[in-house]
């Protein structure tokens, strides 16, 4: 009976170990193949590392565990503390808790890797140059006429907004504000607003600076959101001048024939956060252009109003399509 339970614990160490390290060798495998990039962002590189090594030698502790040979009067792997590490309950139980970590390892191995697409854009909504004036669908304020039970949802929307303002118009007994019936707290920022955050520096004025000096702007992976926050801001000062760009073709439901959008995916930490970025883009090449193709937009900047928003757009645009690049996702400057 003792072997029987010495066997069945060497075997459970046996099988633990061969999931840790079949996570390793999944996360090694996406970073020499470079497919990493399609879930996680550059910034996180040194936590994959570390888990990497680090499944990886629990893996081989574990495999060492089960392979120790352990005489009739040794109590094998336990820690003589009179209890049953084991794993619970009948066969089958063993079996499906195993699964939830085998499962995603063989789909890992197995399933192709690809960047988010337009498919994730319907969900999630799409924010027009660098999303400071406009918003996804689901991200919208509620409108008039909804129930006053869901007041108290607005109220706590516009603290995570702005928690000083939210606290002054609290404090000034302005109620009305709070709870959605007046549009001060749910109108988007203004301009001047954004002078007094604090993440808004002067390097977006001197990239401003920069950027009006140039013949042709050129819309990189490293400076994409850095570039659609100065076109937000400074708008006025970049209608007439030439932009190029890069991104994935995408079309709202009421858009015309040579309508289309050129977006990018950000991400922040992994594919969780995501969120899609677009330029409005106006060409009588966009009919011809499948959603989802990689392409290469060359056009005019022109002050153009959509859904009741001022944004940037490419009329008279050259559009050519390109193969995916390397690193398919947008990531945030920092700076």
């Amino acid at each position: 009976m003792l072997s029987l339970k010495k066997y069945d614990h060497s075997f459970h160490a046996y099988i633990q170990g061969t999931i840790l390290i079949g996570f390793a060798l999944l996360m090694l495998g996406l970073i020499i193949s470079g497919n990493i990039v399609y879930y996680i962002a550059p910034t996180m590189m040194p936590f994959i590392y570390f888990a990497m090594v680090t499944f990886f030698v629990l893996g081989l502790l574990q495999v060492f565990r089960s392979t120790r040979k352990h005489d009739d009067h040794d109590h094998g792997d336990s820690c003589n503390c009179e209890h049953d590490h084991q794993i619970p309950g009948p066969s089958w139980v063993k079996i499906g808790i195993y699964g939830v970590f085998i499962l995603p390892i063989l789909f890992g191995f197995v399933v192709p890797d690809r960047a988010l697409d337009s498919s994730i854009v319907e969900n999630r909504g799409i924010q027009y140059g660098s999303g400071m004036y406009t918003k996804p669908a689901s991200a919208q304020v509620q409108s008039e006429g909804e129930s006053s039970g869901e007041s108290e949802t607005s109220r706590a929307e516009a603290y995570l907004d702005n928690p000083d303002e939210y606290m002054d118009h609290l404090q000034a007994g302005d109620t009305a504000s709070l709870d959605g019936s007046s549009d001060e707290l749910g109108d988007h920022y203004t301009v001047e607003d954004f002078y007094d955050q604090e993440w808004f520096d002067e390097y977006y004025i001197e990239l401003a600076d920069e950027l009006e000096q140039q013949d042709v702007i050129t819309v990189t992976e490293e400076n994409y959101l850095d570039i659609m926050t100065v076109l937000d801001i400074h708008l006025d000062r970049f209608a007439g001048k030439e932009l190029e760009i890069i991104g994935f073709a995408y079309r709202e439901p009421d858009f015309e024939d040579d309508q289309l959008v050129a977006a990018r995916f950000s991400m922040t930490c992994c594919t969780a956060d995501a969120a899609v970025y677009g330029t409005l883009v106006e060409s009588p090449e966009a009919v011809n252009i499948e959603e989802d193709s990689w392409i290469y937009v060359n056009g005019t900047i022109e002050i153009q109003e959509y859904n009741g928003y001022q944004l940037p757009a490419l009329v008279d645009s050259y559009i050519q399509e390109v193969d995916e690049p390397d690193s398919p996702y947008v990531y945030p400057s920092f700076r």
